[in-house]
């Protein structure tokens, strides 16, 4: 609406003459509007006067001891009920924010998880400069345990459990690589068969891991299992005791490139995608920094993170 529209809306203080004439109208009564306003009908009356005077058109008519709205109240009376509507939805956004900010917000997270964790932290905290985030990593086995006792406000995993009856949202999509030295004999070779793999040794976290029972349900379906040479807990540690000549490793695809002396081998039925998710337990109330979070998530970091985390996860070779 143009500014000199809007001018005698606010120069007459519009908004306290709509919340009489709201009141009126869904009373059809000027008294029973004062009573639960606390107005002396007189002060209604005045203000409902006032009003039609600002929209130039009658708003009322009196019929015996009551009255009733003309058409242009009604037509007032239904947009004043989405202004109030509105007022409202403002109000609560605006008490929301005024809950997340100098609050905390406790969250848990796969390990191998944290560098998608820490990209969505940073930006968050970006916007919500004074929200304290406290970040605990943990496997996948103790963030399930740690959501049934809701030690935390969210929990940041992959492929949510579907026995776990879970609020979740969708942040990032990623998959699971086979890695080996960059000087392995198989890493030209295209479609090796992953039974084949279980013989060498292999450089795995520890039990209780995601990533390390997505590899043993894998063989086990082929067949075999895997033969552990170490057991490290840190990804960043199994990139390096790779690189070293400590043996394979299944890892998320996005640490690769952090590891130059690493390369990923060409294995059928990998890349395995997974989808990571923020997630609640159901009937848990998030606190009001946990709901800036997901909708954090939702709205500014889902499209760029899904878009490019899926083309890698349709590429199988390369490091």
């Amino acid at each position: 609406m143009p500014q000199s529209r809007l001018r005698r809306y606010m120069r007459h203080g519009t908004l306290p003459q709509l919340a009489v004439f709201e009141a009126s109208a869904r009373h059809a009564s000027l008294t029973r509007a004062g009573e639960e306003l606390h107005l002396a009908q007189p002060t209604v009356s005045s203000q409902i006067r006032k009003l039609s005077e600002t929209l130039g058109a009658p708003l009322f008519e009196t019929v015996g001891r009551s009255v009733r709205l003309t058409e242009a109240g009604r037509r007032t009376y239904a947009h004043c009920r989405e202004l109030f509507a509105l007022l409202g939805r403002l109000d609560d956004a605006l008490c929301e924010l005024r809950d997340v900010e100098g609050s905390e917000l406790r969250l848990a997270v796969a390990s191998a998880a944290a560098r998608h964790a820490a990209r969505l932290i940073a930006g968050f905290s970006r916007e919500h400069e004074s929200v304290a985030v406290r970040m605990r990593v943990a496997n996948r086995a103790e963030l399930l345990a740690r959501m049934s006792q809701r030690e935390d406000d969210l929990y940041l995993f992959s492929n949510a459990p579907d026995d776990v009856p879970l609020v979740r949202q969708r942040v990032a999509a990623s998959a699971l690589v086979i890695v080996a030295p960059r000087d392995h004999p198989l890493v030209h070779q295209r479609g090796v068969p992953l039974a084949s793999l279980a013989d060498s040794r292999w450089v795995l976290r520890e039990a209780g891991s995601g990533t390390r029972a997505c590899l043993v349900e894998a063989l086990a379906r082929a067949g075999a299992a895997p033969r552990v040479a170490l057991e490290l807990t840190c990804e960043d540690a199994i990139l390096c005791a790779v690189a070293e000549g400590a043996g394979l490793a299944i890892v998320d695809r996005d640490a690769v490139p952090s590891a130059p002396r690493v390369a990923v081998l060409d294995v059928d039925g990998f890349p395995v995608p997974r989808t990571w998710h923020l997630a609640y337990a159901v009937g848990a109330s998030p606190a009001p920094a946990a709901r800036a979070l997901l909708r954090y998530a939702r709205e500014s970091l889902v499209p760029a993170q899904m878009s490019g985390a899926q083309n890698a996860v349709g590429h199988g070779g390369g490091p």
